[in-house]
């Protein structure tokens, strides 16, 4: 399989080493993904670490051009239904995450097993608290919109999510359940960008002959 970068920042660039420790061709690197070779494109993954605004400038070039596409890029959730729609349309494979890091997937089915119980018991209120490097654009994160959509959809909950950004955390994501009696608090922290990228190769290497539309966390541990 080929894969194509878009976005070349530090994201892009640790993508870059993920597939050559896995022996993946890279076949281009792009900042300009609408004007990239269609030919090269068409049969490639196109893993995508943009930013909000460049996925919605993007995202018919990419269904349109691409074999596949994983989107790691977070902060376009309002226009989620539009995106899947015109992949579905393109018939173009596409998967997406607000977080590939296998651990936080981990997380996310921690989160719904524990709030899954609780909303059977009673007794306990969420909390979440995310903390981000001061370059990230979207706050709340992605993953912490996630696990507050886990957490509230079994709770029948509205948690509220408080944000930090600061120098160059790569990312800590906390869900803490406030009971009368005691406290269970699950965190996942990233360590560096390495897992994210890991996770999304792998995710690719799965695009490469998977047909439709799918969100990360549903289908890694299959």
């Amino acid at each position: 399989m080929k894969v194509v970068i878009s976005g070349y920042g530090k994201m892009g660039r640790m993508v870059e080493k993920v597939l050559s420790d896995r022996g993946i061709e890279c076949a281009g690197k792009s900042e300009d993904i609408q004007n990239f070779d269609k030919v090269v494109a068409a049969g490639s993954v196109c893993i995508d670490f943009t930013t909000p605004a460049a996925i919605r400038e993007n995202y018919r070039s990419l269904a349109e051009n691409f074999k596949a596409v994983v989107i790691g890029t977070t902060g376009w959730n309002d226009i989620k239904d539009e995106v899947v729609s015109y992949f579905e349309k393109c018939g173009t494979a596409m998967i997406y995450a607000s977080n590939f890091s296998i651990g936080v997937n981990l997380m996310f089915a921690a989160a719904d097993f524990l709030s899954g119980k609780m909303a059977l018991t009673g007794g306990y209120s969420p909390y979440m608290v995310e903390m981000h490097h001061c370059h990230k654009l979207d706050a709340p994160s992605g993953t912490a919109r996630t696990l507050g959509e886990i957490v509230d959809g079994n709770m029948g909950t509205r948690t509220d999510i408080q944000s930090v950004r600061c120098g160059e955390i790569p990312g800590i994501h906390t869900v803490g359940f406030e009971g009368q009696n005691d406290r269970i608090v699950i965190t996942h922290e990233a360590f560096s960008r390495e897992g994210f990228a890991q996770g999304a190769v792998e995710a690719a290497v799965r695009a490469d002959s998977l047909t439709g539309v799918h969100d990360f966390k549903d289908i890694i541990f299959l």
